[in-house]
């Protein structure tokens, strides 16, 4: 790239980020009108959107019937007090509850005046639903949006007896189940919804609640249920017809062919079997032109288990059961229960390893099995299915995809599936099936499945659209402006970036304006010498080229720490020297991020584990996703943190301090490493000191990128200038360390830690109190780093250690030894 060409990469990006920005600030300066949320009904659903509401920082009423007892709102409360008990936790931090008042619809209804947006989330029934909405529209804002949670009825159903003004500010809003990590959420306007209003809840759910919004047709159950659900019955149906188990199923239907780990008849636990029958009851019910409909029933066997109340996961058993610590398995040939045995056969395999759709579709087609059939004939169905209802229930095949990646967590959505499996060549493969007499249905294939030239539904220009007959491309919503990096689906182009340098584990890029972006290309990218050289490097290149570095990886997670390979080979060849000089070059690494010319900002999701929490620590801001999970595990291996992890939390909890007593600071910091805790949230990961006041906090990860470079461009121009190294660290010595050396005395007498728990503590101890020196003796960076080095090289030199990683690498969890 000549100078000329790169002055104009950077114009260009100067200019469209000028213009997003300004599109941008109008967008969040309509999505902050929505302030305060009222959500009608306190049940499972609606006590977790109230939830998540409140992650977001907005003040929510949660409605409910008013008891008869002396405190009107106990309905309500009752179902915050359930958001403790659900697990995975609803909550970011405990603290966000007291966003949420409980109140009743008996007393407050008048309140509903004060909300800019109100949410139904009352029980699926039609008549209920009425009656509410008689009662709520009376009191609502004449600019009040009001919204419907429901999963599948009719909005033009739900709307018949609103008034014209409401109708223009009436849709639904389908939040996926659990709320707060399901990344799907529906919106469906009626006929007479204002183009405004989507546009506004489409902004506000994107940024504010961290959504990926797709536009659904009025039609039963939109785009996720619809096709996901038929998805579960088309596998249960062909498992019937060949006779295979459920356990059998699950192994074929899960990761080795892009669904969840869940796969099928565990995701039903999940949901619960009584929830799946009411859902499938309800396409039934709404369907019944639908050529696919005699299958929408559940199977005789799994009736019998919710008439038993063998429910799935909320009652401890349903398809699967644990008896005497081994997982057994409903089986619908003994009309009991058996130990989970039944095994894919080898070939099979092997075939669901192959990572090149078109290549393990070509093997399946080549392997004559009743496990390969299944495969191909519940494939088969589903494009049949899909490409036969794209135009009644969506306005592209792109929604349908991302409908199945965010709400049924797919890794390629059905059409992306068809599109990689070779389009034409399937389309004839199905079209023979279909004349065949083999598939669900005789329904004919659309003609436009044929007439596609591309290679496929998903390109460059867009995705296709059956109603329209053309390519339609994605949303042009100014909030997708924030978004560097938008979730790409199969056949659209990657940004344009331009590579500054690229080794085997790290790559440096820009796009123009004049920010570095560091990303890591190592395996869950765990840090290795190799990397600890690039980040040094980045470092060195973006203090002479640019105005900020951003460390930020494409997917989660951040980092999951340190290769431990790579250590444990080192000191089984008898390299522990070279070892050493690793961990310093950590810490050179760490304190390169604190100190450069140029303001440093990680950009965080996912797991930041051990040294990936370090890296985090010594940038000069952070901006992380909700969902991230931060924290020093490094005792799980029989270490402690040596990147300087230790250091920086001793010297936050002597900020802290501020000239008092630094003893109750540290002894919070080293209970957390101790233990090894990680963050529920990035909210969390504040609360524990892990994050600053100052760094950042978004829901939406897609926008971690643009808010990152947000926050460094504002840090340089606001005349950067990096911390100054530090001598003056109070520490609580040998007296402090005395101290929790004493808490780990009475743990290990009591059985809850063994003798090299005990080992590492009292070395984490030591460090966490500044060493052998006096209560109150100030000490500096260097000093703290030597401890570090030191503690961590006698640690790994043990036997025990070593054997903790050993079982971390060959397990996958730590091992209490």
């Amino acid at each position: 790239m000549t100078a000329t060409d790169k002055q104009l990469l950077s114009n260009n990006a100067t200019e469209k980020d000028q213009s997003h920005s300004r599109q941008g600030d109008r967008l969040l300066d309509c999505t902050r009108r929505i302030r305060r949320v009222a959500v009608l009904g306190a049940g499972v659903m609606g006590a977790q959107i109230a939830a998540h509401l409140a992650n977001a920082g907005l003040q929510v009423l949660l409605f409910e019937l008013p008891a008869e007892d002396e405190d009107k709102n106990a309905h309500a409360k009752q179902g915050l007090k359930g958001l403790t008990r659900l697990k995975p936790n609803p909550l970011a931090i405990a603290g966000v509850l007291q966003n949420i008042e409980a109140v009743n619809y008996g007393r407050h209804l008048p309140r509903l005046s004060e909300c800019d947006l109100v949410i139904e989330a009352i029980v699926e029934r039609l008549d209920l639903k009425h009656d509410l909405y008689k009662k709520v529209v009376p009191h609502l804002g004449k600019h009040t949006i009001l919204a419907t949670n429901t999963s599948g009825i009719g909005i033009h159903q739900l709307a018949q007896d609103l008034p014209d003004e409401i109708k223009q500010r009436f849709c639904a809003l389908h939040f996926f189940n659990p709320p707060r990590y399901m990344h799907l959420l529906e919106v469906i306007p009626h006929r007479q919804t204002r183009e405004d209003v989507i546009r506004l809840l489409e902004g506000f759910v994107t940024t504010s609640l961290g959504k990926g919004v797709v536009k659904a047709k009025d039609t039963c159950s939109f785009i996720g249920n619809r096709i996901g659900v038929f998805a579960l019955l088309a596998v249960m149906h062909h498992a019937q017809r060949l006779g295979l188990p459920p356990d059998l199923v699950d192994k074929l239907t899960g990761t080795g062919i892009g669904r969840p780990k869940s796969a099928t008849f565990r995701t039903l636990d999940v949901v619960g079997l009584d929830v799946f029958a009411h859902v499938v009851q309800t396409l039934a019910d709404d369907t019944k032109a639908d050529p696919w409909h005699t299958y929408y029933r559940i199977s005789p066997w799994i009736r019998t288990l919710i008439e038993q109340g063998a429910l799935g996961q909320k009652r401890r058993v349903g398809v699967y059961q644990k008896q005497d610590k081994e997982i057994h398995v409903f089986d619908p040939s003994i009309q009991g229960y058996r130990r989970v045995s039944s095994a894919l056969d080898e070939r099979l395999r092997e075939i669901l390893k192959i990572p090149v759709v078109a290549d393990k579709y070509q093997a399946l087609l080549d392997y004559d099995h009743p496990q390969a059939d299944f495969l191909l004939s519940i494939f088969a169905d589903l494009f049949h299915f899909c490409a036969y209802h794209l135009k009644e229930i969506a306005h592209s095949a792109r929604d349908v995809d991302l409908a199945l990646r965010w709400g049924y967590g797919w890794s390629m959505g059905p059409f992306e599936i068809w599109q990689a499996a070779g389009w034409q060549d399937v389309s004839a493969r199905v079209l023979d099936r279909i004349r065949a007499g083999k598939t669900m249905s005789k329904a004919p294939l659309p003609q436009w499945v044929s007439e596609i030239e591309r290679g496929g539904v998903h390109g460059p220009e867009g995705s296709w659209s059956a109603d329209r007959e053309q390519v339609i491309p994605r949303s042009a919503h100014p909030v997708y402006n924030r978004q560097h990096f938008p979730e790409r689906l199969l056949g659209e182009p990657s940004p344009v970036t331009e590579t500054v340098f690229e080794t085997e584990t790290v790559r440096l890029w820009h796009n123009g304006d004049q920010i570095a972006v560091l990303g890591f290309k190592t395996k869950m990218h765990t840090v290795s010498d190799a990397v600890l050289e690039g980040v040094i490097r980045a470092v060195k290149a973006a203090e002479d080229d640019f105005k900020a570095l951003v460390i930020w990886q494409s997917q989660a997670p951040f980092c999951a720490g340190a290769n431990l390979l790579e250590v444990l080979t080192q000191m089984h060849s008898g390299e522990s020297a070279g070892v050493e000089d690793v961990v310093r070059k950590f810490q050179q690494a760490s304190m390169a991020l604190k100190h450069a010319m140029i303001p440093t900002v990680a950009a965080v999701q996912g797991m930041a584990l051990g040294g990936g929490c370090e890296f985090v620590m010594h940038c000069d801001r952070v901006v992380a996703a909700l969902e991230s999970y931060i924290g020093l595990v490094e005792v799980g291996v029989g270490l402690i943190p040596a990147g300087g992890g230790c250091k920086e939390l001793v010297l936050r909890a002597a900020d802290a301090a501020q000239g008092d007593d630094v003893f109750p600071f540290i002894a919070r910091f080293f209970e957390r490493v101790a233990l090894g805790k990680v963050s529920g949230s990035a909210m969390e990961a504040r609360q524990w000191g892990y994050l600053r006041p100052a760094d950042r906090v978004v829901l939406n990860h897609h926008e971690l990128l643009h808010v990152a470079k947000s926050e460094a461009l504002a840090l340089y121009e606001g005349n950067y200038r990096p911390p100054v190294l530090r001598r003056d660290i109070p520490v609580a010595g040998v007296a402090g360390a005395a101290t929790l050396g004493a808490q780990l005395v009475n743990m290990r007498k009591g059985g809850f830690i063994s003798e090299h728990d005990y080992e590492i503590g009292s070395r984490l101890a030591s460090i966490f109190c500044g060493g052998d020196v006096d209560a109150g003796s100030r000490v500096s960076d260097e000093w703290l780093l030597r401890l570090e080095v030191e503690a961590f090289m006698r640690l790994l030199e043990m036997d025990k250690s070593q054997q903790r990683i050993q079982h971390m690498l060959e397990k996958g969890r730590p091992l209490r030894n």
